[in-house]
Order: C-alpha cells, then sequence, then structure tokens
C-alpha cells in the first residue's frame, strides 16, 4: 500500500496500527467467549452443559506461513482432483471476490487486512491495500466497485482494480446501512443478489439470548446505495456465507450453531430460504438444527413455524463460506451443488470439521453431503492443519479456498482420470 493510501485509510477509518494490534489480540474473543469473558446478555448455563470450561478460541497467525509449511500434501480429494496453492502470505485469510479485470480482493476478520491478489506474466502478486480496520470480513464487488464491511462501516472503492496503488476516495455509505456496532458475530458476509440488491446478515450479539429481532439475529437485504432495507430471514444466529441456486434462485445460507450446550450439538445448519417466504424464521434461540428447543433460553412451541435445515453440518464445525458450482470443469454430479467450507471447532472437546463438504440439492429441498475436501483433521491426534474459511469458483471452472491459518489461497482443479489402454 502506498504512504498516500495509508494517510487515506487512517482519515476514513480513523484507525491506528496499535488498535489493529489490539483487535489480534481480541479478536478470537468476539465469536469464542469462554465462560470468563461470557456476554451479559448470554443465558448460557455452564452447568448444564457440561463441557471443559478451558475450552479456548483458536488465534489467527499475524504472520506469514513460509510456504514449505503449508502443508497441501495432507490434502485429500476424490479421484482426478488436484489441489494446488494459488497464492500464499495473506495472513488471515478469509472471504474472496474477484473484480472484472481479474484481481482476487481477500478479506479478513482478526488481522484488520485488505487484499488484492493479482497476476501478471504468470506470477501471483499479493498487496495489503487496506489495514487497521475492524472485521473488513464483507466484500462485494459490482460494477468495477468493491463495497467493504467492516461491522458498522461500509466504503464503497470506485474502479479500484485501476487504483491499487493508489487507493481512490472512498465513498462513506455508513449512515445509509445503520448496522449495528456489535463485534461480537458483528463481521459480515455481503453479496448482491440475482435481483441486484446488496445481502447484509447481522448476527446474534451474544452466544444465545433473546434479541431485538428488528436488530439483531437476521438477515437484510438493501438496494445498493443502503436504502430500502426488508428482513428476509428472521431466527439466524450467525451467517457468514450464502449463495443464490443457480436454477430455482432461493437463498441458502450457512448457520453457526450456539456454543456452551454441549460437545455433541446442537448442530450448524445449511438452510434454505424458500422462494416467497420471506421473513420466515430459522429458529434462533429457541429452536435448533432439527427441532431441538433451546435448553437455556425455553419458549412454548419453541420449533412452531420454523424452517428446518435442508442439511445439518455437524456439531460446532463452524460451517462458512459456500458457493453454487456452475462451472463446467467438475463432473456431472458437482453441477448446481454447493461447497461448503466447514473452518473447524473450538467448543468441542474432540475437534470436528476443518474440510470442505459438498451438498448436493435433492428434489424435496433438503441437500445430500459428501466429503470433498479432506485431510486436515488428524482425529487420533486431535490436531487440525488447516482452517478452511471460503470458497470461489474461477472463471476456468476451478474453485478457490481460502485458509485463515496459513493465509492460503487454495485452487482445487479437474482432469479426468486416464483410462490404461487395453
Amino acid at each position: 500500500m502506498t504512504r498516500s493510501g495509508s494517510q487515506r485509510a487512517a482519515r476514513f477509518f480513523a484507525l491506528a496500527v496499535v488498535a489493529s494490534a489490539t483487535a489480534l489480540l481480541a479478536g478470537a474473543a468476539h465469536a469464542q467467549r469462554v465462560p470468563s469473558q461470557m456476554n451479559p446478555l448470554d443465558r448460557s448455563d455452564l452447568g448444564r452443559s457440561k463441557q471443559d470450561p478451558n475450552l479456548r478460541g483458536v488465534p489467527v497467525p499475524a504472520t506469514v506461513t513460509p510456504l514449505e509449511r503449508v502443508p497441501l500434501n495432507r490434502v485429500k480429494l476424490p479421484a482426478g482432483f488436484r489441489a494446488d496453492i494459488f497464492a500464499h502470505g495473506i495472513p488471515g485469510a478469509r472471504t474472496m471476490v474477484q473484480g472484472p479485470k481479474g484481481t482476487i480482493f481477500v478479506g479478513s476478520r482478526t488481522i484488520g487486512r485488505v487484499y488484492a491478489v493479482t497476476q501478471k506474466d504468470g506470477k501471483t502478486e499479493t498487496k495489503t491495500i487496506l489495514q487497521g480496520l475492524t472485521s473488513p470480513n464483507g466484500l462485494a464487488m459490482r460494477d468495477g466497485s468493491l463495497y467493504i464491511f467492516a461491522i458498522n462501516k461500509v466504503f464503497r472503492y470506485d474502479n479500484i482494480e485501476d487504483s491499487l496503488e493508489k487507493l481512490p476516495e472512498p465513498v462513506d455509505l455508513s449512515a445509509a446501512f445503520n448496522l449495528p456496532g456489535d463485534t461480537q458475530h458483528g463481521w459480515k458476509f455481503v453479496a448482491f443478489g440475482p435481483d441486484g440488491k446488496l445481502y447484509v446478515p447481522v448476527g446474534a450479539n451474544c452466544n444465545v439470548c433473546e434479541v431485538n429481532p428488528a436488530i439483531h439475529a437476521h438477515i437484510r437485504r438493501y438496494n445498493a446505495d443502503g436504502t430500502g432495507m426488508e428482513i428476509i430471514a428472521r431466527g439466524v444466529r450467525n451467517t457468514v456465507g450464502f449463495d443464490w441456486h443457480p436454477v430455482t434462485k432461493e437463498l441458502w445460507f450457512t448457520d453457526n450453531g450456539r456454543d456452551w450446550a454441549g460437545d455433541n450439538g446442537p448442530d450448524d445448519e445449511l438452510n434454505r430460504l424458500p422462494k416467497g417466504k420471506e421473513g420466515v424464521s430459522f429458529g434462533f434461540p429457541y429452536c435448533h438444527a432439527n427441532a431441538i428447543p433451546d435448553q437455556d433460553v425455553v419458549k412454548p412451541g419453541a420449533c412452531a413455524g420454523v424452517v428446518m435445515p435442508a442439511a445439518l453440518m455437524g456439531p460446532h464445525s463452524a460451517a462458512l463460506g459456500m458457493k453454487f458450482y456452475t462451472g463446467s470443469m467438475f463432473p456431472a454430479k458437482y453441477k448446481n451443488a454447493a461447497f461448503v467450507a466447514r473452518h473447524g471447532s473450538w467448543n468441542r472437546t474432540k475437534r470436528f470439521g476443518y474440510d470442505i463438504i459438498v451438498a448436493i440439492p435433492q428434489k424435496n429441498g433438503k441437500a445430500k453431503v459428501e466429503t470433498f475436501f479432506s485431510g486436515m483433521l488428524d482425529e487420533v491426534k486431535n490436531e487440525f492443519h488447516m482452517r478452511p474459511t471460503h470458497v470461489m469458483q474461477m472463471n476456468d471452472g476451478s474453485l478457490l479456498i481460502s485458509d485463515e491459518l496459513h493465509g492460503a489461497l487454495y485452487r482445487v482443479s479437474y482432469s479426468a482420470p486416464k483410462v490404461a489402454a487395453r
């Protein structure tokens, strides 16, 4: 980032490097609060939970992982697929969006940075274009403009791909979007839908509690300028990944289940918003997974009228980014299936997740789940070696996966296995 760009970022975000460092130290606590740090709003009964109170969140390394230490050799994929390192040196890499000229922009959460990944003369280059932000996880592209959501700050950078060395002055849309400033589940995943609207989730400001449904635990949609806000899905604890089915145009989204209710649940969810049912509830805080009433926030008929998940994602799996596959590189079975990144558990004694699964929609509106990208969890040693976070389809039909743990992007491609001549 140039000096002028740094000065401009400082003016618009009013954040110093020391603030970024503080956020790095505290970042894991935003989502992964241990008993001694519980939000006063939380209704978690730790005695009923019977979990180890010493469970801790997973810190995000702030330094670059050397290329030779990125454990790509552990990856397991179906026959014909291979994974390569597309880019590295991107600490805290999470959300990815691609500009019309090919630049891949990468957001982060605890690191507080936005990166740009470019390719020139066959080489991939990575640079930090903004830093010192508060969880700039939410990125969206439209007509060459990059939208950045950092909790309740919203900025639009026009024609950004022409100005990577000297960023343009951003358009401040924060007041128009009027988002709450809570940091717990306040980081965003945002995207433009088939209707041209910008979809923005607002997570619960607690682990489990009764929220103000007009402010928290839902998914909103706006016009691109922040006007015309509507709440289109309620009872959503924390989604940081969604996409639209290529055929039905229905919104599907991941949702992270509550913590401190036991090692084995409630499961995270993959949800489908039925067409014409905008505004329906997906259960939080009263009902979880496949009609499990909450053990701490009790309500009669807790699951009445709640939309059940299209698929369960497993206990504390941290299902995050997802993308429906529309390319032609992969075999036909993957067409219109959703690839989902399971970031991996923290609130569980025996670790779970740390992989990519594929959810294949069925005629009944549910989805069949299969393992796709694995090998990053050593179940015997209870150790993980990667934290897949988001997925993005490339123009050639390959799949890009971000790894927050090693700050790397992996490209998954496919070539039909050769049949031996007889």
